[in-house]
């Protein structure tokens, strides 16, 4: 199995996990569970594949990545309650599999179009739009509107496995370059609160002055 293989059925595991999760949180059913498990872990990818016009999408070529959602969702289903600390597990794991699928989607951009910019947007997605529909799902405050670093940390990891990509180094250590990358980006927003400048709106100029302007011009 190529590692490119693992991170795919890594990166579906711990999404469908904090998928689970989320689940937990809404005290959900088991098959809220396995529906939340299944709908952050397959998203992203099942968008990928649609862009890039790859159909039948992944899951349903592969019917193991379904398994994989059932499996751990069925398993954070009898065991989420053990922990005390669920919130922060998820946010920790899903900066994992931030990690993992912003190389695995920029991988595929990359194989289907050999296009660099393809790659990183490709991996962008795949990486973030799980965790968006996660927490529309769960009524949770989304990834997009938070403060701190997210979508930028599968932006870079995209980047720099493209970059290594295409230095011809070998999979192992463009993938290990891009998830590294990524996850320090978003674990130093978990920790230290990272974020980017934000945009602040400024005042206006006054009705009257701005049409003074514009009849000044004519």
């Amino acid at each position: 199995m190529s590692p490119l293989n693992v991170l795919d059925y890594a990166g579906i595991a711990l999404f469908a996990a904090t998928g689970a999760l989320a689940a937990s949180r809404k005290e959900l059913d088991l098959v809220g569970f396995l529906f939340f498990a299944a709908v952050t872990g397959l998203g992203g990818g099942t968008l990928r594949d649609i862009i890039l016009g790859r159909t039948p999408v992944f899951w349903v070529l592969d019917p193991t990545y379904i398994l994989i959602c059932v499996i751990t969702g069925t398993f954070v289903f009898f065991t989420a309650h053990r922990v005390e600390w669920r919130y922060r597990l998820l946010i920790w794991l899903d900066a994992v599999g931030l990690a993992a699928y912003s190389v695995l989607g920029a991988a595929k951009g990359l194989a289907a179009t050999g296009s660099p910019t393809i790659a990183i947007v490709t991996g962008a997605l795949t990486a973030a739009f799980g965790g968006i529909l996660r927490d529309l799902l769960a009524h949770e405050p989304s990834v997009l509107l938070r403060s701190e670093i997210y979508i930028t940390a599968a932006l870079f990891g995209a980047i720099a496995f493209t970059g290594a990509h295409a230095l011809e180094m070998p999979t192992y250590v463009s993938s290990g370059l891009g998830m590294t990358v990524a996850f320090a980006l978003r674990g130093g927003a978990i920790h230290y609160g990272w974020t980017l400048s934000r945009y602040r709106p400024r005042p206006g100029r006054p009705q009257d002055e701005a049409i003074k302007g514009r009849k000044g011009q004519e």
